[in-house]
C-alpha cells in the first residue's frame, strides 16, 4: 500500500516526510520500510534518517541539484520500493513490579477507568506494545498498543521527578522513564532493567519497528533483578521476528 505523503524542506539540506498523522501499525511498518529503502540504497549525500510516529527526517550533506530534484528522488524511491529483504525485528520481554509501592497511581487509573488494580496489571502485561520511536529522554521508548481501557490523559500538574524505571500512561501510550526526570504520566509500576547505557555499544537495545511484552514480578525479583543489572550481568530476554 502506497500512502500520499507529503515532502517539504525542514531547515537546510533536511526533508521532511509526512505520512497521515495517526498512530497505526500499517504507517509505522511503511515508513520503516521507506527507511530501510534508503540505507539500503546508501545515497552517499543522505547523513541521517529520523523516524518518528507518522514521518522521516531525511538529512543530507548536500543537496545534488537541489531541493525540488531531491523530493523527486525521494518519491520514485518509496514508488518502488526496492528493497524486498523482510524486516526483522525484536521481542523483548520485561520484567515490571507493579506492587502499590512502584505503581503510584495505580488507584487513581483504578477510579476513573473504573478498573481493578489487578485488571490494569493484567491488561497491561498482556500486550505486546510495538515501539514507534525513541524521545523525550534517551532510550525512553514511545510504545503504542495500549488496551484502550487504560488509556488516560496526562497529569493537570507533572511531578517534577519521576523514578527511573518508572513504567507509566500517557493517553494511549505507555513507556518506561530510562532516567530520574519530570514527567506527567500516570505511574503504575517500575522495571529494573536499565534502557539506556551510555557505556554500551548500542545504548539502547530497543529499535524503532521492535516489539516489548511486560511481565509481573514481584517485590524481591525486582530487587535480585536490579542486583544482576547493577553488576552488569543481566540479560534481557529476547527474540528475533519478522517485523
Amino acid at each position: 500500500m502506497n500512502f500520499q505523503l507529503v515532502y517539504k524542506p525542514y531547515g537546510e539540506h533536511v526533508i521532511l516526510v509526512e505520512w497521515p498523522a495517526e498512530i497505526r501499525e500499517d504507517i509505522l511498518t511503511d515508513l520503516l520500510r521507506f527507511k530501510s529503502d534508503l540505507m539500503w540504497l546508501n545515497i552517499e549525500n543522505i547523513t541521517e534518517v529520523r523516524t518518528a510516529y507518522h514521518s522521516v527526517l531525511v538529512v543530507y550533506s548536500h543537496f545534488e541539484t537541489g531541493l525540488k530534484e531531491e523530493i523527486e528522488r525521494l518519491k520514485s524511491i518509496y514508488s518502488a520500493k526496492g528493497n524486498k529483504t523482510n524486516l526483522k525485528a525484536t521481542l523483548w520481554r520485561i520484567p515490571v513490579c507493579y506492587d502499590a509501592s512502584f505503581g503510584i497511581d495505580l488507584e487513581i487509573i483504578s477510579k476513573v477507568n473504573k478498573l481493578s488494580v489487578s485488571d490494569i496489571i493484567k491488561m497491561h502485561s498482556d500486550a505486546i506494545y510495538r515501539v514507534y520511536f525513541i524521545g523525550f529522554l534517551p532510550g525512553f521508548l514511545y510504545l503504542g498498543g495500549l488496551n484502550e481501557k487504560l488509556s488516560i490523559g496526562r497529569k493537570a500538574t507533572p511531578r517534577l521527578k519521576i523514578e527511573k524505571g518508572a513504567v507509566a500512561i500517557g493517553g494511549h501510550q505507555t513507556g518506561v522513564y530510562p532516567s530520574a526526570s519530570p514527567g506527567g504520566w500516570h505511574i503504575i509500576g517500575n522495571s529494573p532493567i536499565n534502557f539506556f547505557n551510555m557505556e554500551s555499544e548500542t545504548p539502547c537495545f530497543a529499535s524503532a519497528g521492535d516489539q516489548i511484552k511486560f511481565y509481573p514480578i514481584s517485590i524481591k525479583e525486582h530487587q535480585d533483578i536490579k542486583a544482576l543489572v547493577d553488576a552488569n550481568v543481566y540479560q534481557i530476554e529476547s527474540e528475533v521476528i519478522d517485523g
